[in-house]
């Protein structure tokens, strides 16, 4: 880190126009770009004044030598976080990457949220705290309703809701936080309907422009504004016959709304600059945020979420379903397993018993993510504790455990309901247990020597509490 407190970035890409555009998207969050347009001066640069004051390299060249490059440049500075930009989505690249010493893998083009995101968490955890981020829709076939692994009450109502109206022709919009799987929900919603056969078109509305969406959704033809050199045939039109899944639907400019409301009344698309068009389309939305509350404040349209919403899901957190981690996790890890590069590995019950006790504040996304990263770089036959450092870190310093405004205490354990009323003895218990695991990094022998128990007695009570049913 400069001596101001600036951080900075290592650019390695030999594009000027992608070298100012990562520039300016990485200056909006204080960090200063030194480039390198070459692996040789990528190199020669890290003995620079500047290059002992890096915080992070973000590579973005294609080509076989970049993994030569990634594993020069962490032998040279192996706690420098590296993070590799590419427009490939092989998971091959990923393996390669990773075992040479980056810290994560973006693909392009990338929204500008996630590339930020991406640099903080290379800056908060450094090369050993970043999480590989694994383009988990991208790995495999798209999972059925029956394929869905989840037992907890509240999932298991969604996928019902979501099953049923899986026929129909109505609107659907799933509510759930980022990570939940709200898109292995809507590829199985997709797959069971009478349109399986026509195409499933997904627009991610906050990871474009606001003035790009209302092009991207509805089309444009030539010369309809400045800029427009050729004709774009919108995702509405696209998606004819078939299914438009609105991701971040909330980030949708308010005019673009508009239009949208109209396409779900009328069945007619107007591309900007042409003429309208009928269509036949399902769309199915979704939002990390309460639509209904956007809608009190102004950012939504309350016409257009009552038209969006004819039929809701609310997907509920893995916090709330973390009996389903152990189950989740070797489902995960067998689908990993089938990735080129990889092989099948087992799980040691310290380790699933850690992955129990973490809240997952990146849910489900984020415990694919640790697993892969953790598969990519064992050596050994099964994964154990000492292959999520990051996890046990972060439940050693209490910060995971905090939760939101719900009468929770942070890092520690609540005995009352938000009504006030105390909680059950089993679930106090549960959250003891998980609390020790966490403090004593999934040592399950000094978790059962500090809570006054024999480890057999520790064991049943993991299966018993529903918090490890792992082996």
């Amino acid at each position: 880190m400069a001596p101001n407190g600036t951080r900075m970035v290592m650019l390695v890409d030999d594009d000027p126009t992608q070298v100012r555009l990562v520039s300016a998207l990485a200056a909006r969050a204080g960090w200063r770009s030194i480039v390198a347009r070459d692996p040789e001066i990528a190199i020669a640069m890290l003995g620079t004044r500047d290059g002992m004051m890096l915080d992070a390299i973000l590579i973005d060249r294609p080509g076989e030598d970049v993994t030569l490059l990634i594993a020069e440049l962490h032998a040279r500075r192996p706690a420098l976080p590296i993070l590799l930009l590419t427009a490939n989505e092989s998971v091959d690249v990923a393996v390669s990457a990773m075992r040479a010493g980056a810290s994560d893998f973006l693909v392009k083009p990338i929204a500008p949220e996630r590339l930020l995101a991406a640099l903080d968490a290379a800056m908060a955890s450094g090369s050993t705290g970043g999480e590989l981020r694994p383009l988990t829709e991208k790995m495999s076939a798209p999972l059925g309703f029956d394929e869905i692994v989840g037992s907890a009450p509240k999932f298991r109502a969604a996928l019902a809701i979501a099953a049923k109206a899986a026929r129909a022709r109505v609107p659907l919009l799933i509510e759930g936080e980022s990570g939940v799987g709200k898109a292995v929900v809507v590829e199985a919603i997709h797959a069971a309907s009478p349109r399986a056969k026509r195409p499933l078109i997904a627009v991610n509305c906050g990871a474009m422009a606001a003035n790009l969406i209302e092009s991207e959704l509805f089309g444009h033809e030539k010369g309809a504004f400045a800029g427009a050199f050729t004709r774009q045939v919108g995702k509405l039109i696209e998606a004819d016959g078939g299914t438009l899944f609105l991701d971040e639907v909330s980030e949708m400019p308010l005019e673009a709304q508009a239009k949208l409301l109209r396409v779900l009344q009328s069945g007619e698309v107007l591309p900007i600059g042409g003429r309208m068009r009928e269509v036949d389309v399902r769309v199915i939305a979704a939002s990390n945020r309460t639509l209904i509350d956007e809608v009190a404040g102004g950012r939504f349209r309350e016409d257009l979420y009552y038209a969006l919403g004819v039929v809701q899901v609310a997907i509920p957190p893995l916090r709330e379903r973390a009996g389903d981690v152990p189950t989740l996790a070797r489902h995960m890890m067998a689908r990993i397993a089938r990735q080129p590069g990889l092989r099948g590995l087992g799980i040691t019950e310290e380790a699933m018993a850690l992955l129990s006790g973490y809240v997952w504040p990146g849910n489900v996304r984020q415990l694919h993510n640790a697993l892969f990263r953790a598969a990519v770089l064992c050596d050994g036959d099964a994964l154990t504790a000492a292959d999520f450092p990051h996890i046990a870190s972060q439940l050693v310093t209490g910060r995971p455990r905090g939760r939101d405004n719900d009468g929770q205490a942070a890092g520690g354990v609540t005995l009352f309901q938000p009504d006030g009323n105390l909680r059950s003895l089993d679930a106090i218990e549960a959250d003891v247990i998980r609390l020790a695991i966490g403090h004593y990094r999934g040592r399950m022998t000094e978790v059962a020597r500090r809570l006054g128990i024999g480890r057999s007695t520790l064991y049943r009570k993991l299966a018993e509490l529903g918090i490890s049913d792992a082996a």
